[in-house]
């Protein structure tokens, strides 16, 4: 199921004057680099911990409807379905009546469930006939974002601040995941 990004987040979970204050800078020269910073280091705890950490807009397309009538998706935390869609083999899409399905976000990976005895049209196309609009992250502003995740985003623009130019190949320092660990999306066999 591809998933793509339609609407980024209009901020970033940390300010400029809080990165600088935690790494001690009081000049300007380096605040493009530190944006910079701030910005990898929350792109790379979405990919890594698979969380949305501000609110964003995606679509989820599938080819056709679970047998189970359960779409699910690897974003998380999912604030609201804001539409779906099936497409017919003309490429119109039909949008789908609230009424026929609801969110359960409470899990993850959060769903999105046809009601019992509802049943949806086939797509006409034979890929992603089915889009599903989210609207994912904990907020719209930086102060939505858990303080636990923003205190691992300042560790880690410490590290990268500290290293710049080190090869660390994508690594999450570990006192930062340590910090992420309850977010971590883990399943159990």
């Amino acid at each position: 199921m591809p998933h793509i990004l339609t609407t980024p987040p209009f901020v970033e979970p940390l300010t400029l004057s809080e990165a600088k204050t935690h790494l001690r800078v009081t000049h300007t020269d380096d605040d493009t680099y530190i944006s910079t910073l701030m910005s990898a280091a929350r792109r790379g705890v979405e990919a890594q911990h698979g969380i949305c950490l501000l609110q964003q807009g995606w679509s989820v397309y599938s080819d056709t409807w679970p047998d189970d009538g359960i779409l699910t998706t690897t974003l998380y935390p999912v604030q609201s379905v804001v539409d779906l869609k099936v497409y017919g083999d003309d490429d119109v899409a039909a949008t789908i009546d609230p009424a026929h399905y609801y969110l359960d976000a409470a899990s993850r990976p959060a769903r999105v469930a046809l009601r019992r005895g509802r049943a949806c049209p086939a797509p006409g196309r034979r890929t992603n006939g089915i889009e599903l609009k989210l609207l994912t992250g904990f907020g719209a502003t930086a102060a939505a974002v858990p303080q636990q995740i923003r205190q691992a985003l300042l560790v880690m623009i410490a590290e990268y601040y500290a290293h710049r130019g080190d090869d660390t190949a994508g690594e999450i320092p570990r006192p930062a995941a340590e910090l992420l660990a309850p977010y971590k999306n883990m399943r159990l066999s």
